[in-house]
């Protein structure tokens, strides 16, 4: 199959140069001008696409070539629109290790999508175009078809523009500084998320307005245009019995990768949400309950004082309703957090490690039958956590360069631990969990 996707790479020099800021901006001004564009997001990050979701009004998806490996270009044309902006993740070639792979380039490289790079010019002249230069020779299929500079004033932008001599790659504008309640801020997991920021919509609305000003829109949808048409094939997915997921959806957990929900709809999933903040409990008929990552942490005190659903998690556990719990969704089905009560169906306690506990792309293999696999059959995963538990589990072996360890809690019933699992990175996994839940359903 193939399909003629206008798309296009925005990726950065490095992290901090601005660019979810300059995407925003740019994805803003093609909304307002009445284009049909989604967004996407390199790598494994949950925070990009709520602030590109927030701007278009509609889910934003995962560009991942760790997770989806061979299904990478089948996944991004079933979220792809008429026009499609693809965020990069820290540097431009920045992968695993100190290696390309997987990395902002290569995604591009994977969708043919052409590049334009965001550089950071702040408190820098001439030494702008050295770096471009540096980025655009760096191997010989780059890929780069265009750079942004970002914190400039119109002056310096021009002296930039008049010193750059590569008429195969062309500047398309630049952001000047910000006040600072336009800068999106961050934390110990990246940005803050989209709800959290006050005044968005407004603050999106005026940076458009400027993008539209500083920066050649017309251009880069031009260049968008130009992609060649990407080719993919669909995998052979089974139509399944159906299925009523309930997963648990708000400002606590909401660290999900809408290419796992659609995956789970194409096998006859029924996804409903619910709210472990302010529902009084979990729905009542639903076949298997899903805990998401998130900011449990940021709202112990409202999961403890919410009784009655900590209760009916319990009770939905112990009358062996498959619960599945990632990260954050791990954190509140232990008995403590951070010393508050959460939903007791696993005994252990977490607390903040003040640090990165696990930081990264990992391999899992069960180590015996579960819920989510037969033994032997492997998952590709993300963690990113700075809280650790007393108990995080042995059900799966998990791999990371050169080290292994024991992981996740793991039965017929229940896994649960702080890996963040992509299931497009084994798609029969993704098919024998749902099998199982179906039996369990029976």
């Amino acid at each position: 199959m193939q399909n003629n996707f206008a798309r296009l790479l925005l990726s950065g020099t490095n992290s901090g140069c601005g660019k979810t800021t300059v995407f925003c901006a740019i994805l803003k001004a093609l909304k307002l001008r009445g284009e049909d564009v989604a967004a996407f997001k390199c790598g494994p990050d949950f925070i990009d696409p709520m602030f590109h979701a927030a701007v278009i009004g509609a889910p934003s998806a995962n560009a991942d070539s760790y997770f989806c490996g061979e299904w990478l270009s089948y996944v991004f044309a079933q979220s792809a629109h008429s026009v499609n902006l693809i965020e990069g993740a820290m540097g431009y070639y920045d992968g695993m290790g100190f290696t390309r792979e997987h990395s902002a380039w290569d995604v591009g490289r994977r969708l043919n999508a052409p590049a334009v790079l965001i550089v950071d010019g702040k408190g820098a002249a001439l030494s702008v175009v050295a770096q471009m230069q540096g980025f655009a020779r760096f191997c010989r299929d780059s890929g780069i078809r265009g750079f942004i500079i970002n914190r400039v004033t119109e002056r310096t932008y021009s002296g930039i523009r008049s010193v750059w001599k590569d008429q195969s790659i062309r500047l398309y504008g630049y952001l000047p500084p910000l006040p600072e309640e336009y800068i999106l801020k961050s934390r110990h997991l990246g940005l803050v998320t989209a709800g959290e920021v006050q005044d968005l919509q407004k603050k999106m609305q005026d940076l458009a307005v400027l993008a539209e000003k500083t920066l050649d829109i017309d251009g880069l949808l031009q260049l968008a245009r130009q992609a060649p048409a990407l080719e993919y094939r669909e995998p052979a997915l089974p139509a399944l019995a159906p299925l009523k997921m309930a997963v648990a959806r708000d400002a606590a957990f909401c660290f999900y990768y809408k290419e796992n929900f659609d995956l789970f709809r194409t096998l006859g999933a029924q996804i409903e949400f619910f709210s472990p903040l302010s529902d009084e409990s979990v729905p009542q008929d639903a076949d298997v309950l899903w805990f998401g990552g998130g900011y449990p942490e940021l709202y112990a005190e409202q999961l403890e004082a919410n009784e009655s659903m900590r209760a009916s998690v319990r009770t939905a556990a112990e009358k062996g309703t498959p619960v599945f719990a990632e990260c954050g969704g791990f954190l509140y089905l232990n008995k403590l957090l951070d010393g508050r009560k959460m939903a007791g169906v696993l005994d252990g306690s977490s607390e903040n490690k003040k640090r990165p506990v696990r930081f990264g792309y990992i391999g899992l293999e069960a180590k015996e039958d579960c819920l989510l696999a037969n033994k032997g059959m492997k998952y590709r995963a993300h963690e990113f956590h700075y809280y650790d538990c007393t108990d995080n589990g042995n059900g799966f072996i998990a791999s990371r360069k050169e080290s292994t360890y024991e992981c996740m809690v793991a039965d017929q019933h229940l896994v649960a631990g702080f890996p963040h699992i992509h299931f497009y990175s084994n798609l029969e996994g993704a098919v024998t969990f749902y099998k199982n839940c179906l039996e369990n359903k029976k």
